[in-house]
């Protein structure tokens, strides 16, 4: 199966999501293209090559320089059709969910959004998807020939599975026309401006109704401080004003995937896993030894988190000295 993995880029550095997306594609296709658009983007372009991609397509044009749905979508329909790929993956962000419907529709398919997981079979792939949530996962059969179009849950693949390689560069310079761009381009879009950007820290210490108390949650926070971590919180404690909303993981705050997470008192409710569940390494602390959060935890302490947090900062405090 031929995958092309359509790489999002911001501030002239790819997004992280865009490596997620790109080890999707080497999961689920046989060969693997990537695309980058935009203008002036040869540096962006040369760091994808870096990995055991087939092709990597230099999409540029000065109308792509700054985003438009407009121009997006006709530069990756023009691609699609040169290219031919029985799959499109692309990331799951706001950019994505801008353009790509309009893009799916341009060949009388519905965009697959959101998707979490993938498997081969026979040879079509099958896609799971969330629902209700994150209550039910559902499965979605591809029928009939491509192209088929599919966006990518954050941290629902490990950017760290991609393999160094060397692939070739092509650029693709597409047909636009000012005319064709109706929209003025603006700033990339912002949910709200952030203290704190979980998506970006290597280590959370995450803490949940286990806790108790608002008064007692600075001995989380001095494991936070021990370890180098942020401090983030499942929704229960966002909602009662404990920590600010900007601070909660899970299907109605962030999606993280650190390199470690630390989940303090948090039982592990599916709306709370599927905001972290692309932790390269996670750690579980609960009272409770039949907590769900233990069926995902690679690290499972189960104790009284009032005993264990204290001694377990004091610990890796005395390693670091």
């Amino acid at each position: 199966m031929k995958v092309l993995a359509i790489l999002e880029h911001q501030n002239g550095r790819l997004h992280r999501m865009s490596w997620e997306t790109l080890a999707a594609a080497f999961e689920i296709g046989s060969e693997v293209e990537a695309a980058v658009l935009g203008f002036g983007i040869g540096a962006l372009v040369d760091e994808v090559a870096t990995k055991k991609t087939t092709r990597v397509y230099a999409v540029e044009h000065a109308l792509l320089e700054n985003y438009t749905a407009d121009g997006y979508t006709a530069a990756i329909e023009a691609l699609v059709r040169k290219t031919q790929p029985d799959l499109v993956l692309l990331p799951h962000t706001y950019q994505t969910r801008d353009f790509a419907p309009k893009l799916a529709a341009r060949f009388e398919r519905a965009l697959i959004s959101d998707v979490v997981a993938a498997r081969v079979d026979g040879k079509s792939p099958v896609l799971v998807r969330q629902f209700f949530q994150g209550k039910l996962n559902g499965d979605i059969c591809l029928e009939g020939t491509g192209p088929h179009f599919v966006s990518l849950q954050a941290g629902a693949w490990r950017a760290d599975a991609l393999e160094s390689g060397s692939a070739i560069v092509e650029t693709f310079t597409p047909e636009l026309r000012p005319s064709q761009i109706r929209q003025t381009p603006e700033p990339p879009f912002r949910e709200s401006a952030r203290a704190v950007d979980l998506t970006a820290a290597e280590i959370i210490v995450s803490v949940g109704r286990g806790i108790g108390d608002k008064d007692k949650i600075p001995v989380v926070e001095d494991l936070a401080k021990a370890l180098g971590a942020e401090l983030a919180a499942s929704r229960p404690i966002c909602d009662a004003g404990w920590l600010p909303m900007e601070r909660q993981v899970g299907s109605s705050g962030q999606t993280v995937a650190p390199k470690m997470y630390v989940a303090v008192g948090i039982s592990g409710a599916i709306q709370h896993l599927v905001g972290m569940k692309g932790s390269k390494t996670i750690v579980a602390i609960n009272k409770d030894a039949n907590a769900p959060i233990f069926e995902v935890a690679d690290y499972g302490i189960v104790g009284d988190l009032f005993e264990v947090v204290p001694a377990l900062a004091d610990a890796i405090r005395k390693a670091k000295a």
